[in-house]
């Protein structure tokens, strides 16, 4: 089973990074006294950070950024708040990739560090 999928589409996993976050939003922070004196808001919030790949083909990191080309998307990632799987929407950050070897044409062929990161967008469902 794909450790990310994006609109069902399975991504390789990544093979370096990967740091799963999750934010909590709140409505205030201190006051003067250093109490703190907000209240959540919402519910908490998920980003799959430092998503890398060391080596990716030009077709399959291709395929890939082509999932982000709406920008949102509908990802399932793993939830380590229930040690489950979630579906969210979620936008990717930057998308960067080294190429290091080209075809006759002068088009890359390999990249590596490909990197990308995905985050919550907060739609509460």
């Amino acid at each position: 089973m794909a450790i990310i999928t994006i609109n069902g589409r399975e991504f390789p996993a990544p093979d370096v990074g990967g740091k799963l976050v999750v934010a909590t939003n709140v409505s205030q922070g201190k006051n003067a006294y250093g109490e703190f004196v907000g209240q959540k808001v919402g519910r908490d919030q998920y980003k799959f950070d430092s998503l890398q790949w060391k080596f990716l083909d030009a077709k399959t990191w291709s395929d890939m950024l082509k999932e982000f080309k709406n920008f949102v998307v509908i990802a399932r990632i793993p939830d380590m708040v229930n040690n489950d799987w979630i579906t969210i929407q979620m936008y990717p950050g930057n998308r960067t990739a080294e190429p290091i070897e080209f075809d006759a044409a002068g088009m890359p062929t390999k990249y590596k560090n490909c990197k990308v990161n995905i985050v919550d967008c907060g739609v509460i469902e």
